[in-house]
């Protein structure tokens, strides 16, 4: 795992991939919102005030290691975004306000966004504008989301409920659309946990579209049902767009899968300034 670092208020804080999420390294985080000389004996104090936070620290928030740009490897208390926000709100110091009512700020959206869905998609389309997105790339983004949706929801109301078999079905759709799977592209493309269709180029949305389109028809089409029935009507879904593509990729002598990503765009940061 490959640690990296977010500067705050001209203090570095340590961040760390670690089962599909990122990371932050608790001490770093207590260092910067308190000026604390010693961190480590700042979190110790900090669990024996808050019992409730001790309890759940010690499951919730995982040794890991972490190094610095020195090379030197330390195991770390860390905490994933959910959790690096409550420990925060246990943190008596003026520097945690702005934190405390940005937590509020997100809970309030988030009710908002129960009782009218369009603010989640215009928090998206805000999000990808923070990103540099270009206006016509947030709106095929959002196509794809639609699509990407859609085919969800035809799994689901065919029995489909696993994790594993979502990955095992959207594997199938790339093999067969672009003779990779899902990590291959990935690895092509030089990303690591990032959104893969965040990395796409219009003509490589538009054929994965197409995959997905495809699948979703077949699987009404032919009624299926069972992993197997529907394992088949994604791989056949990508059979048509790879044809498609294959046929444009005929016609202008160029390939469509492409190297290009989009890893120079800002990348927002959990801790804001």
């Amino acid at each position: 795992m490959k640690t990296t670092i977010s500067i705050f208020q001209n203090k570095k804080v340590r961040k760390i991939w670690h089962q599909e999420e990122r990371y932050f390294s608790v001490l770093d985080v207590i260092a910067v919102l308190t000026d604390s000389k010693n961190p480590k004996d700042y979190l110790k104090k900090m669990r024996k005030r808050d019992k409730e936070l001790n309890f759940y620290m010690g499951t919730n928030c995982p040794p890991l290691e972490m190094s610095w740009e020195t090379g030197k490897t330390r195991i770390n208390t860390s905490a994933n975004t959910e959790w690096l926000f409550r420990i925060i709100q246990s943190i008596p110091s003026p520097k945690v306000e702005p934190f405390k009512l940005r937590l509020a700020k997100v809970g309030h959206e988030r009710i908002q966004e129960i009782d009218d869905p369009e603010l989640a998609m215009e928090r998206m389309r805000n999000l990808y504008q923070r990103k540099w997105y270009p206006q016509d790339r947030i709106q095929k983004r959002e196509r794809g989301i639609a699509v990407r949706n859609t085919l969800t929801d035809e799994r689901k109301q065919r029995g489909i409920k696993n994790g594993i078999e979502y990955a095992i079905l959207t594997d199938e759709i790339y093999q067969a659309t672009f003779g990779l799977s899902a990590q291959e592209y990935k690895d092509y493309k030089g990303l690591d946990k990032q959104n893969l269709r965040d990395h796409m180029n219009d003509l490589e949305l538009i054929f994965n579209l197409l995959g997905e389109a495809s699948t979703t028809e077949i699987m009404k089409v032919e009624d299926s049902i069972w992993f197997e029935n529907i394992q088949k009507a994604s791989k056949s879904g990508g059979e048509v767009a790879k044809v498609a593509r294959q046929d444009l990729e005929k016609k202008t002598r160029r390939r469509i899968i492409s190297k290009q990503n989009h890893l120079w765009e800002e990348e927002i940061e959990i801790l804001p300034e």
